[in-house]
């Protein structure tokens, strides 16, 4: 009988870990805006991109490595 070592990751694990790459790709898509201009445009500076998409990225990373650290309850 294989006995589980506890620096294994579980499903889980890998579940939390992609539910929170999901979180940082949004973030990172929030950020991404229109490049095909060649003049000014004043929306690089929205709320959207300097702040929200920031913080959602962070959430997103902080989640993973929390995800990494999770360990599931052991039934006995």
């Amino acid at each position: 009988m294989k006995k589980n070592n506890p620096s294994e990751l579980s499903k889980i694990n890998y579940f939390l870990i992609a539910i929170g790459f999901a979180i940082v790709v949004i973030g990172f898509f929030l950020m991404t805006g229109s490049s095909t201009e060649i003049m000014f445009n004043p929306d690089i500076f929205s709320f959207r991109r300097i702040t929200l998409a920031p913080m959602i990225s962070l959430f997103g990373f902080l989640f993973i490595i929390v995800a990494i650290l999770y360990q599931p309850k052991k039934k006995q």
